[in-house]
């Protein structure tokens, strides 16, 4: 794999669906050394090709899956494929641009980056529109269109183990979307081993906007690194860090649904629709119960340690035979403890058909969540939910909603655009317990007592993101991640423990590379991505007034568990984001970056267009 720069291969496979034509084109160098790969290249390819407004399900507005420098190597914890397009979700309070949203990103671990590298590419774009349905096959320099009849319809379990029988090669990777990319619901997720998800931000209703079924890739080379001497020590280095740390042995052993139980006991959970941050029903559906009733196997991405994923079977009762990973903490919290769930069998049937009709089931449970309060305070009744008895702790209701919103079928159709349509069309005051904000509904995370959280909510470049970082070094250094390959569970977070540092990420990125990287100039990748999407989102006309969250945090303190009381106040809030600005180099009043702040970022280019 001859490239110009060490750990790339040097190209991008070009697809237009419209016309057919498949290109592949040289990698623009100084586009990769100033924003390294994945959702970094990505946003800057974003900021080129597209024109202000530009409607996020147009033929013309391209989806990116993008690698990283890590990509294809043995990076413990870096098997991330960022999915790169714009939103099909958000959208400012105030623009004159008829289709304004953001930009967006998402994530999945498993196996799809790597092969996609092993093809020879550093990112595969696809534009256009098919005339009907098709999927995308690419071994190595063959790229073909096919028909997709066949699988068209299909949940994405299916097609999962459909598409290796069609091949007739297990070493094919492959994304997909299930009914609900296909139906164009707005948060639709792209879908690859039928349970690692690009969820947020409506990538798959992108993908589906273009009658694109699937993607499968099949390598036959591997990249090079500048320096095997020099990964090589990095590795060891890297691996006994990990390794050795005091939080690994839980971390592999529960992944992230000890969080179910954990966030409930610091009074940070999502428990329905977000009224309260704790609830006893969490010890039924967290790591402990899941491991003791259910799970079967561990699953790890490519060539990760932690192997974090789980796998549940249920053998008996109403739900036998489901088997599928779960719960973790954001599947656990939004389809169980948001909507008070804790029927452990039934939680893990409804995250399996959240993932096989490929929906979001952080937008979902959200949603759902919603239209729970909504009846309850009687601002809708059963015949506006289609006669679905939708009531806190019922799964076999939640599944019926899920299923309607997954095939846009009555109010589904609505329920399909989130819980800003949704509050929008009901009125009545339900706007007050709309979680969302700038129209990505929030993840599992309640804010009332932990701020820091509220901040990554108001000033994620996607919209609402529990991902985004608490404070600027997080944030940079989850951005350094997203454009390297990365994944977060690999650093940690406060209070969670990091196995990796930015040191360690540095060393990587400089054996790969062949270039010096301290860990200062990783975080310097991440400052200068996160303040490119920033300028992304404030050309399409998003203001200080998007960065709020939903008035029940600063007006309804929690009623039960260890922080009974907390509130948010906004004064103290709007002190917190004030100084965020501030120490980020943008504006208070306008959250603008100054032009100091890009032109020492090498972003001066943006100011022209913003």
């Amino acid at each position: 794999m001859a490239a110009t720069l060490p750990g790339y291969c040097g190209a991008i496979l070009e697809v237009n669906l419209s016309t057919g034509k498949i290109e592949k084109k040289p990698l623009n160098e100084a586009d990769v050394l100033a924003f390294g790969g994945g959702r970094g290249l990505g946003a800057k390819m974003l900021w080129d090709r597209l024109s202000p407004g530009a409607d996020a399900l147009a033929p013309a507005t391209p989806l990116m899956f993008l690698t990283g420098p890590y990509s294809g190597f043995p990076v413990p914890c870096a098997s991330r494929t960022a999915v790169v397009t714009k939103s099909a979700l958000t959208s400012p309070l105030h623009s004159k641009l008829a289709h304004a949203s953001t930009l967006a990103y998402s994530n999945l671990g498993g196996f799809f980056a790597p092969e996609l590298k092993f093809a020879g590419y550093d990112a595969l774009v696809v534009t256009g529109k098919a005339a009907g349905p098709v999927y995308l096959v690419i071994d190595g320099d063959k790229v073909d269109v096919r028909d997709a009849k066949k699988f068209w319809g299909k949940g994405t379990d299916a097609v999962d183990k459909l598409l290796p029988a069609e091949l007739g090669d297990k070493r094919f990777q492959s994304v997909y979307i299930g009914p609900a990319g296909e139906k164009l619901v707005r948060y639709a997720t792209i879908m690859h081993t039928a349970s690692r998800a690009a969820g947020r931000c409506g990538t798959g209703c992108v993908m589906g906007s273009k009658n694109l079924k699937a993607i499968s890739v099949r390598g036959h080379g591997a990249p090079g690194a500048a320096s095997q001497e020099a990964f090589l020590a990095a590795y060891e280095d890297g691996l006994k860090a990990m390794m050795t740390h005091p939080d690994f042995a839980g971390r592999a052993r529960y992944g992230t649904a000890a969080g179910i139980t954990g966030n409930s006991e610091r009074g940070a959970e999502a428990v329905r629709n977000y009224r309260e941050g704790a609830w006893e029903g969490t010890e039924a559906i967290g790591g402990v119960a899941s491991e003791k009733q259910y799970w079967v196997r561990n699953y790890s991405c490519f060539a990760c340690p932690i192997h974090c994923k789980k796998s549940g079977m249920v053998k008996t009762g109403p739900y036998a035979g489901v088997s599928h990973d779960g719960p973790e903490y954001e599947s656990g919290s939004m389809l169980g403890a948001n909507l008070l769930i804790n029927d452990l069998p039934g939680l893990l049937k409804t995250i399996y058909e959240s993932d096989d009709y490929g929906v979001d089931f952080i937008a979902a449970g959200n949603t759902i969540g919603f239209l729970m309060e909504a009846r309850e305070k009687g601002h809708i009744d059963k015949k506006f939910l289609d006669n679905v008895d939708l009531k806190w702790g019922d799964v076999e209701s939640v599944r019926a909603m899920l299923r309607k919103i997954s095939h846009r079928e009555g109010v589904g159709d609505l329920a399909s655009r989130g819980v800003k349509a949704l509050a929008k069309a009901i009125g009545k005051g339900s706007d007050f317990y709309a979680i969302h904000v700038k129209g990505q509904a929030l993840a599992g995370h309640n804010v009332q007592v932990q701020p820091p959280m509220g901040l990554s909510y108001v000033t994620s470049n996607r919209g609402a993101c529990h991902l985004s970082g608490r404070d600027i070094d997080q944030q940079n250094q989850r951005a350094a991640l997203d454009a390297t390959g990365g994944c977060f569970f690999g650093a940690g977070s406060p209070g969670a423990g990091a196995f990796l540092t930015n040191k360690h990420y540095g060393q990587f990125l400089a054996a790969i590379t062949g270039r010096e990287y301290s860990g200062e100039d990783f975080a310097r990748l991440g400052e200068r991505v996160f303040n490119l999407e920033k300028m992304f989102n404030l050309r399409e006309g998003f203001s200080r007034a998007d960065d709020w969250l939903p008035e029940r945090f600063f007006a309804e303190p929690l009623t039960v568990g260890p922080k009974k009381g907390a509130v948010l106040k906004k004064d103290e809030f709007t002190a917190l984001l004030d100084k965020f600005y501030r120490d980020r180099g943008w504006d208070p009043a306008t959250t603008k970056p100054s032009k100091e702040k890009l032109e020492s970022l090498g972003l001066g280019f943006t100011m022209a267009k913003a």
